[in-house]
């Protein structure tokens, strides 16, 4: 059986890591070097690296701070923001990431999920999914969720599959920093649709909610951010609960 695994998320906005409520509101939560430092040390998983401004402001990754963040890191380093090219994803490849995340580009361009896929091999391609409920059906949203498609989740789930991509980032904006639990429905219908991994993002706000996301939701990793950067929920702490409830997770 494979383990399940937590993930720290860093949303990084003008180089420092920020965390908001559905998308807006965002505050400060710290240096980036300082917590990938933190959470290695703590036994996190992997870690999530998202310029969340970076498609927005129609700019690149921020490649000299994923080098600053990479050295600091001994776990699987993703990056996000701003790719839209297999040259945009070697930079950060060369610069320490171990996968890169598209989301906007992807939904613009699928072809590009194709192109990263036979560069870089799957297992370097997680593609982002940021949908939230509209009139009870799961619609797909671009930009840091600011633009709405009319693409709906579960096709796109299977589409980005199809095309190569090694795993699956889908946030709920409904959820997101609400700490009120993941979207364990859209998660377990997404987990039976596809046969790649699932990360589940929005909604942890404390330890049980992990425990349904990966007993209730299916998903084989959860990402959280401000849970951890604001030290609500410890890493060590969730492990041994996880370890307890019977969730094949590797120890702190």
């Amino acid at each position: 059986m494979l383990t399940k695994r937590i993930i720290p998320c860093l949303d990084i906005k003008d180089g420092r890591t920020v965390k908001g409520i559905n998308f807006v509101n965002l505050r400060d939560a710290g240096d980036p070097v300082e917590l990938a430092t933190r959470y290695t040390q703590e036994g996190a998983d992997e870690l999530v690296f998202l310029d969340i401004s970076a498609t927005e402001q129609k700019r690149k990754t921020l490649a000299a701070l994923v080098l600053r963040v990479a050295k600091a890191l001994d776990i699987p380093f993703t990056v996000g923001g701003g790719i839209s090219s297999v040259s945009d994803a070697r930079l950060l490849l060369l610069n320490g990431a171990d996968k890169v995340s598209i989301n906007s580009a992807a939904v613009k361009r699928p072809e590009l999920i194709n192109e990263l896929a036979a560069a870089f091999g799957n297992q370097c391609v997680v593609v982002a999914v940021d949908a939230k409920q509209i009139e009870g059906e799961w619609i797909v949203h671009l930009v840091g969720g600011k633009v709405p498609t009319k693409i709906d989740l579960f096709d796109w789930v299977k589409e980005v599959e199809m095309r190569g991509a090694g795993e699956i980032l889908f946030t709920s904006m409904d959820h997101d920093g609400t700490k009120n639990g993941f979207a364990n429905e859209a998660l377990a219908k997404i987990s039976n649709s596809i046969n790649i991994p699932i990360i589940a993002s929005g909604g942890a706000g404390e330890i049980q909610h992990f425990i349904d996301t990966f007993t209730e939701g299916k998903a084989d990793a959860a990402l959280a951010a401000s849970v951890f950067h604001f030290g609500e929920i410890s890493i060590p702490a969730l492990k041994n609960q996880l370890i307890k409830e019977k969730i094949a997770i590797r120890p702190a």
